[in-house]
């Protein structure tokens, strides 16, 4: 984790731990928001509704400033702080991780349910291929007419990708930006007496 990238998952995976009769299904899935988190867990909910336990635990943001854990019903502790240790061992953000429990018959007890999880947890993540990704930042820009091409020259330059624009005698442009490019790119923009982040 750097100031200008972060780590997440490519794609979903899939890992399994066995104990004592109870299986442990874990799935690790990349996600981007809360709201997303709330559909997928739904989903998986209904998937596995004959299961004992379905718990997890999911980081977000750049910052892995927003996270969240769940032990369904398995002693506190025990599933999703193991779970999201995982998580936090590898520095990866936007990932979301599932474990599905059938019960076996046998208690693990605390300690023995804290290792199930986190092996479990570790055999999905372990299967998935880490990427880094580049910290975007999102500018507004607000600019008159005769300044189009000056600006559109510096957005392409920056390999900024452009979300929304509006054109008439005042023009505005949203671009989300590599944060690496971010300082030169408005140095630029300034000198073109733009405004940046206009209340618009």
């Amino acid at each position: 984790m750097s100031e200008y990238n972060y780590k997440t998952i490519l794609s979903s995976t899939e890992g399994i731990y066995k104990e004592k009769g109870s299986k442990f299904l874990s799935f690790a899935i990349p996600v981007n928001s809360a709201n997303e988190v709330k559909e997928i867990l739904k989903n998986y909910r209904n998937m596995y509704y004959d299961a004992r336990h379905v718990c997890y635990a999911y980081m977000l943001g750049n910052e892995q400033a927003e996270f969240r854990t769940s032990d369904d019903g398995e002693p506190s502790g025990t599933a999703g702080k193991p779970i999201l240790g995982q998580i936090n061992s590898r520095e990866l953000t936007n990932v979301l991780v599932i474990v599905v429990r059938y019960f076996g018959g046998i208690l693990l007890g605390t300690g023995g349910l804290v290792v199930a999880y986190k092996a479990a947890t570790a055999d999905a993540l372990n299967q998935a291929e880490i990427i880094e990704k580049s910290i975007e930042e999102i500018i507004h820009i607000r600019f008159d007419y005769l300044q189009m091409n000056g600006i559109m020259k510096i957005i392409k330059d920056s390999g900024a990708k452009i979300h929304s624009q509006k054109f008439d005698n005042e023009c505005f442009i949203s671009i989300s930006i590599n944060k690496l490019n971010t300082e030169s790119t408005l140095e630029k923009l300034k000198k073109l007496n733009c405004v940046i982040n206009p209340d618009n």
